[in-house]
């Protein structure tokens, strides 16, 4: 099944969020995913209009990538799209994906609050580390919504 992912990411690492959107076009690579984000700036100073667009590719995704690289953790974009995943009717999950020579962003930044309160699971860049990241929260999220769906339900098996 392919995914909706949004890929969030912090603009000095521009080339490597289109270069991941990039694997999901590769036929060599199994995993299945649609790309949705905001790789080349929107032509605009107006925040508010920066925020409606990235919503609107938020909006039709189910897993937010975080591409995380040596100046994200501050990152006060990255730590709002996170925000911003998780506000959904059915919240996106949330993986982090590290660049190479990459730490996980400190719990204390912005970013790295924002992926610990999201419960997201940070993963290498390793094709094979990041699709069996997204399958795992996905499948996760996937039961979290059947468990809260049937425990809204009286006896009689009603909705009501």
């Amino acid at each position: 099944m392919a995914r909706r992912i949004f890929i969030s990411y912090q603009h000095a690492d521009q080339m490597s969020a289109k270069a991941f959107n990039l694997q999901g076009k590769n036929p060599k690579i199994k995993f299945d995913f649609i790309g949705r984000h905001l790789l080349d700036p929107v032509n605009s100073e107006n925040e508010g209009y920066i925020k409606r667009k990235i919503r609107e590719q938020i909006t039709g995704s189910s897993v937010t990538v975080v591409v995380i690289g040596k100046d994200t953790a501050n990152s006060e974009w990255v730590a709002w799209e996170i925000r911003e995943s998780l506000k959904k009717n059915n919240p996106n999950v949330i993986v982090g994906v590290l660049l190479k020579d990459t730490a996980p962003p400190p719990r204390d930044s912005l970013v790295g609050r924002a992926l610990y309160e999201a419960g997201a699971e940070i993963v290498e860049w390793k094709q094979d580390e990041i699709e069996a990241a997204i399958e795992r929260t996905a499948k996760a999220a996937e039961r979290t919504r059947q468990m809260e769906k049937y425990s809204n339900m009286n006896e009689s098996g009603c909705n009501r």
